[in-house]
């Protein structure tokens, strides 16, 4: 009986900022170790009791999606949401999706912004839940408490129920309690609800009709009217956006009865602060961690991150520090929790920095931005190996491409020229014009943009081969 896992990754993460942003989350982001916390998600969710995974993201991380994947040697189908909805339309379409399979089919609903430490644990514990699943439940996995903390959601436990080791009925679900009421929970031995859950495809698609009826409808019509693009699945817009936005907590499983859960054990968090990523770091005997170049003298319990620059600490405790190349941000690590509302305060005065980086990937490569002023801007472009970029014009800007590495091959309104290293190419106002690399190394280059408008919507795209409008 195996288990078809989907996983769900289409937040924004704005609890990570500034290394999460919207156009590059804090599921694409190695927080922990050398993967992402997708790629470990992926990865931990394969072997023998596993399909092969369905990834549901928003279209516009389709190819960090794809680039991703490839980079760990592993394979998924891949759906993508045009507008954003909260998890119940989203546990609804991988409904849909593993109905067509067969109506008996498990499924396993994860985050791909969780990190587990024993994936091995994770294994045994999806096999014992897909078999209450089979017979008709939906289970979630409940995760042992290490402390009272008061950012979870709890479960408690009902009666075990019978033939079923480890599995029992939720009597209860409850809200993030304060902290005296979280530590009571802790003694009365309840569970922190994960937001993983298991269940038969034919058995969810029931309770979505007997309680949420219109995110049921609205998902059987996404999925209908879903559509392939490249290596992807597009659920149909409109559909989707009828969908209320509820989560799968609030539509089904305070209401249903057949919501069970499995105590869990199995090294889970749920990375929500800078402070769960020092304590799921590697720390000197001071309790610090340093990612990149950095420096502590006299402190303890300092996280420091700081791959592209020097970043030095001194003589403070419990503090966090993390640096890129356009912000830095300085917290108290009793009060990480805080940078959500930082991010929405950025967001309220205009700054692009609560969007994106310096650094922004597109399908082909990337682009970074090195200077800009009233009428310039200067960028270094990266195209990977047999990447191109869309067929454009710009109606306000001219550029001047400078290549630095390998061969450029660059159309200009219909005639071809390869532009070697060293050699450079002007592009005037109105022409049109594609970038190509039909090498076998990355082309890097500089562009410097001249004209009265330098925005990114002043691109006029004519034909690209990555489908984007």
């Amino acid at each position: 009986m195996k288990l078809l896992p989907v996983i769900m990754c289409g937040g924004a993460g704005t609890r990570m900022w500034p290394e999460s942003r919207e156009a590059l989350p804090k599921q694409f982001i190695p927080l922990i170790d050398k993967r992402s916390t997708f790629q470990m998600a992926v990865q931990n969710l394969s072997g023998p009791g596993f399909e092969r995974p369905i990834i549901l993201t928003n279209v516009d991380y389709r190819f960090l999606v794809a680039e991703q994947l490839a980079q760990i040697g592993m394979q998924a189908e891949i759906v993508l949401e045009p507008v954003r909805r909260d998890s119940a339309p989203a546990v609804a379409v991988a409904t849909e999706l593993a109905l067509r399979q067969a109506p008996d089919t498990i499924v396993g609903v994860f985050a791909a912004d969780h990190v587990i430490s024993r994936p091995q644990e994770l294994a045994r514990l999806c096999a014992q839940a897909a078999s209450a699943a089979h017979e008709g439940y939906i289970v979630t996995l409940g995760i042992t408490p290490t402390h009272a903390a008061t950012g979870y959601g709890y479960i408690r436990s009902g009666e075990a129920l019978p033939g079923l080791k480890g599995v029992s009925r939720i009597a209860a679900f409850v809200e993030k309690p304060r902290e005296d009421v979280a530590q009571r929970y802790l003694q009365e031995g309840y569970l922190w609800n994960s937001g993983n859950f298991i269940f038969r495809a034919d058995v969810m698609k029931g309770e979505l009709l007997a309680h949420a009826g219109a995110v049921a409808e609205a998902a059987a019509a996404a999925v209908e009217g879903s559509k392939p693009d490249l290596q992807f699945r597009v659920l149909d817009e409109a559909a989707l956006s009828s969908a209320p936005r509820i989560s799968i907590d609030y539509a089904v499983m305070e209401h249903t009865q057949l919501a069970a859960v499995t105590p869990a054990d199995m090294g889970w968090s749920d990375v929500g602060s800078w402070s769960a990523v020092l304590d799921l770091s590697v720390r000197d005997e001071q309790g610090n961690s340093i990612l990149g170049d950095g420096m502590v003298i006299d402190g303890s319990r300092v996280l420091v991150r700081s791959p592209d620059m020097l970043t030095a600490v001194v003589g403070v405790d419990d503090v966090i520090v993390v640096t890129t190349r356009d912000a830095v941000l300085v917290v108290d690590g009793k009060q990480a929790d805080r940078v959500k509302e930082l991010v929405e305060q950025l967001k309220t005065r205009g700054r692009r920095e609560a969007l994106e980086h310096k650094r922004v990937y597109r399908p082909w490569g990337y682009y970074q931005s090195v200077d800009d002023g009233e009428r310039y801007q200067v960028k270094r472009i990266v195209v990977k190996p047999d990447g191109r970029l869309s067929l454009q014009k710009h109606f306000h800007r001219a550029e001047h491409w400078v290549v630095v590495k390998g061969t450029a091959l660059v159309s200009v309104d219909g005639k071809d020229k390869a532009v070697h290293e060293n050699e450079s190419i002007f592009l005037p106002i109105g022409c049109v014009h594609r970038l190509a690399n039909p090498g076998k190394i990355d082309l890097e280059l500089i562009e410097v943009q001249t004209g009265s408008y330098l925005g990114e919507d002043d691109i006029v795209r004519l034909d690209d081969v990555y489908h984007r409008s």
